[in-house]
């Protein structure tokens, strides 16, 4: 497939205009023509990605012959399904999606077969084509790219998602990408931030975020409270993150670019212990915040209920996060998060979080339904835009404590 065959220019104006008429004013303005085309190269180039793993690992040899399940091909390429299981399946969907495969359901599991063969297409190709419609997105690349190269050695059990993610090495990349200067992840500070300005009522803020990483959501939340003259209303913004290098950088990040912020504090959190004995106190927050975050909880339903007890009573959650539209779908950036174990391991509920990763709307609604939330909200309305819009995965999750 040629490059020119993935952006269809007019085709994404008119896709931009029809998103414009349907997204909340707040949460509107990322989604221009050129985003859109970026998303669709970005998807491509992972799509391309995943041919060499699928190559390089042996998934493509082991998928050419009979039909079988994720498991019996893991075996056949021998690959270490314990930490394989979820990106293998991930693979194989994606494929099956783009009619790489074909799929037929045998004894409740989907059985799979490559139609031909694995194509042989060059990423470099649309990393060109990407480099010429918006260069700001290539820290995307860059991590995406990396990460595959050491791909074939996880699903081999050779090395630990971990080791491969976050090695002091690669703090770099993800500096780049955990940043509101590359579009693909500042989207999701930007629904978060419009998303918390368009439910917090007008009142006094204690603020807490959780897993704030190098501070980008932060940033964008703070500046959109700014902008909106409710900067004299934050009694105190409490900025945790559990890595120490991303919590020493955050906190860096905000006091430089925040010098007149003197209700900042700033911690470790792990979400999932006990807040209380952590310092965060029950029913002290009005706003708990959280920019990706809550879809590697350990323990979700736990999580939530230790985020119910610290808000007071009318306190509210938001947490904006990459949303499936329905739950089988493989979104791109889970081929780089598929990789940690926290993504793949969670506990399980049958209802409301039935796999690791990201969930859907429905799945977002009944965890925290469970919890005792109530005004249970997704802005935009994804689960009412999905038919028309599929692959439109951005959005905020908010949810009330009862007064």
């Amino acid at each position: 497939m040629a490059v020119r065959e993935i952006v269809d220019v007019g085709d994404t104006h008119e896709m931009a205009r029809d998103l414009a008429e349907v997204l909340p004013v707040r949460v509107r303005a990322p989604f221009t023509a050129s985003f859109i085309r970026s998303a669709r190269l970005y998807d491509e180039f992972v799509h391309r990605l995943v041919f060499a793993v699928c190559r390089a690992s042996g998934l493509a040899a082991a998928v050419g012959g009979a039909p079988g399940t994720s498991d019996e091909i893991m075996a056949r390429a021998g690959l270490e399904a314990g930490r394989a299981r979820m990106p293998v399946d991930w693979i194989l969907r994606r494929l099956s999606h783009r009619g790489i495969l074909e799929q037929a359901d045998g004894e409740g599991r989907p059985r799979f077969r490559l139609r031909a063969g694995v194509p042989e297409l060059d990423p470099g190709s649309v990393l060109e084509a990407q480099r010429r419609e918006d260069a700001t997105w290539l820290p995307s690349y860059v991590l995406a790219e990396t990460v595959a190269q050491d791909y074939p050695a996880f699903l081999r059990g050779e090395r630990t998602g971990e080791e491969i993610l976050f090695s002091p090495t690669r703090l770099r990349l993800w500096m780049d990408f955990f940043s509101n200067t590359n579009p693909l992840y500042a989207v999701n500070n930007l629904v978060g931030a419009g998303a918390a300005q368009e439910w917090l009522p007008p009142a006094p803020l204690t603020i807490v975020e959780l897993g704030g990483g190098l501070g980008s959501g932060a940033a964008a939340l703070l500046e959109g409270l700014r902008r909106e003259g409710r900067w004299p209303d934050i009694h105190e913004y409490r900025f945790t993150e559990l890595v120490p290098a991303f919590l020493r950088r955050g906190q860096h990040a905000l006091q430089t670019r925040c010098p007149d912020a003197s209700f900042l504090k700033f911690g470790a959190l792990d979400m999932n212990l006990p807040f209380e004995t952590q310092g965060v106190l029950p029913r002290s927050a009005s706003l708990v915040y959280a920019v990706n975050t809550l879809h590697v909880a350990r323990d979700l339903d736990f999580t939530l209920r230790e985020i119910f007890d610290v808000l007071a009573p009318g306190g509210r959650l938001v947490v904006s996060e990459c949303i499936r539209t329905t739950p089988a779908q493989a979104i791109y950036v889970e081929f780089i998060f598929n990789l940690m174990e926290t993504f793949r391991t969670p506990v399980l509920h049958p209802t409301y979080r039935p796999n690791g990763g990201f969930l859907t709307p429905e799945q977002w609604r009944g965890a925290m339904d469970a919890a005792g939330f109530v005004e249970v909200a997704v802005l935009p309305d994804i689960a009412a835009m999905r038919a028309r819009f599929p692959d439109f995965n951005v959005g905020a999750v908010g949810a009330t404590r009862p007064a």
